[in-house]
């Protein structure tokens, strides 16, 4: 047969827990205390930013003005000096002792050039008939004329020349327009017609003779044998 034991019920003692509560709260506030700087703020607390307005800075001040001494202008005076006609000319000078005259030159200025008048360029007579050879101009020239050095090197060609003819028919002047080739040849041309050559004078509008150019050529060939 088991026999039961009971425990009898504990009842809390009202005065020692509150001696413990106060233990234990006035150890929390010496915690506090002592170490009060080691508390971790509440980082979910919330934070209220203000926007505050700045004063506007102070406008900078102007620079000083400098001040320029500019220099006192001097009065310039326009002295217009009279204008005194120059003595008429005179063709004769006299000194301070007017015992003998002296002559002096002047020089004409531009307004003293007077210009002569026109006279237009004298009017020659218009020709009315021109000069003419009195022969045929190839006539005045034979083989015998025929320069030897040309010969010799075996030259040949046509000179054309121009001839000037004087109011009495020969020839003044002549000049070789086209050349043959041959130095010898041009200048036997010149020299036989200057020579040899004669024309009937040109003659002008009152039928008196006068100066005529007359341009013609002669041809060269060699003579056989």
């Amino acid at each position: 047969m088991t026999a039961a034991a009971f425990s009898p019920t504990m009842k809390p003692n009202k005065t020692a827990l509150t001696a413990v509560i106060l233990l234990h709260g006035a150890a929390l506030a010496a915690l506090v205390l002592v170490k009060g700087t080691d508390i971790i703020p509440n980082p979910f607390r919330n934070t209220t930013v203000y926007q505050v307005p700045l004063d506007k800075p102070p406008p900078p001040k102007p620079l000083p003005k400098q001040q320029v001494e500019l220099p006192q202008q001097q009065q310039v005076v326009d002295r217009v000096q009279p204008v005194v006609p120059p003595p008429p000319r005179t063709s004769f000078a006299f000194d301070t002792q007017p015992t003998q005259p002296v002559q002096q030159t002047f020089t004409s200025g531009p307004q003293d050039i007077v210009a002569p008048p026109f006279q237009p360029p004298p009017v020659e007579p218009k020709k009315v008939e021109p000069a003419r050879a009195r022969a045929n101009l190839g006539s005045y020239v034979s083989d015998a004329d025929y320069p030897a050095e040309a010969i010799r090197r075996e030259e040949q060609g046509v000179t054309r020349f121009r001839l000037t003819v004087t109011p009495d028919g020969r020839v003044s002047d002549c000049a070789v327009t086209g050349s043959s080739g041959s130095t010898a040849l041009d200048s036997a041309t010149c020299r036989l017609m200057k020579s040899r050559a004669r024309f009937s004078p040109a003659r002008d509008s009152d039928g008196k003779p006068t100066t005529d150019t007359v341009a013609n050529a002669i041809k060269w060939v060699l003579p056989e044998g």
